[in-house]
């Protein structure tokens, strides 16, 4: 049996538009192991998100097979909590009560349900802001409270859409810190998805290049860095030099994609 938590087989992904088929995703295999963190970087139109949908059971692929510890993926479950780009906080509710929702939803004992968001504002360092509105937050805070309602429901695999996309430079940089810290003590299995390669490069252990459309795997690379991890060195440098020419020949393929578009329009 594999020791896979995730595993994704020659998963396909067509789409219609206009009347014709897309082809989103080709051949995928991957593999995640329990604890990972792996990063899915690539262009726009690679698939990432498609892929990570498929994982979280919002949209099946059109062949091929996903599993979690050895089960198929049929639909959206406990077990993988869904981290989007844009907060999707419910507006009319606190901090404490967008993270208590969930539980409420499981029908967790109050006393539980008490103890976990105490836990978890302590943890995410939100504790002062409990009683404030989503609209009276920072977008760094906004993103922590809807990382913080995920990691209430416990799943054991956290999916991340290019969660930190919208930010400044430092709040960014912050996050991944705080993300990382909270990887190290709960050891969850996190799929994320960046066209950032400094942001691949810094938190993961494995990072999975995409083609551009049809998203295949064009390279899969163990970042064999320690941790923390300096931007500046060497090391690192020589990395991002290397998936930088990656990405660059997908853009290449994409940007002759519109411009073939454009002079057909």
């Amino acid at each position: 049996m594999s020791d896979s938590h995730i595993s994704v087989q020659g998963v396909h992904k067509v789409f219609q538009s206009g009347g014709q088929d897309v082809h989103a995703l080709k051949a995928i295999n991957l593999e995640v192991k329990q604890g990972e963190f792996v990063c899915l970087l690539g262009p726009s139109g690679c698939g990432k998100s498609t892929l990570l949908n498929a994982v979280a059971g919002f949209s099946l692929p059109s062949s091929g097979t996903i599993t979690v510890d050895g089960l198929s993926i049929t639909d959206p479950g406990p077990d993988r909590g869904m981290v989007f780009q844009e907060y999707a906080l419910f507006p009319w509710m606190t901090v404490e009560q967008n993270i208590t929702f969930g539980l409420q939803i499981k029908g967790t004992a109050k006393p539980a349900i008490q103890a976990k968001v105490n836990e978890l504002l302590e943890l995410l360092h939100l504790a002062d802001f409990r009683k404030r509105f989503p609209k009276d937050l920072s977008g760094g805070m906004r993103q922590r409270v809807a990382i913080a309602r995920v990691l209430a429901l416990d799943s054991p695999i956290l999916l991340m859409d290019e969660p930190f996309g919208a930010l400044d430079a430092l709040t960014r940089r912050n996050l991944q810190d705080e993300l990382l810290r909270l990887w190290t003590e709960l050891r969850k299995t996190i799929l994320f998805v960046t066209h950032s390669i400094e942001e691949a490069l810094y938190l993961a252990d494995r990072t999975v290049v995409m083609t551009y459309r049809p998203g295949t795997i064009k390279r899969d690379l163990v970042i064999d860095l320690p941790r923390p991890r300096d931007v500046a060195s060497p090391a690192f440098n020589a990395l991002k030099k290397d998936l930088g020419q990656l990405l660059m020949e997908e853009q290449s393929r994409l940007n002759q994609d519109e411009f073939r578009a454009a002079a057909v329009d």
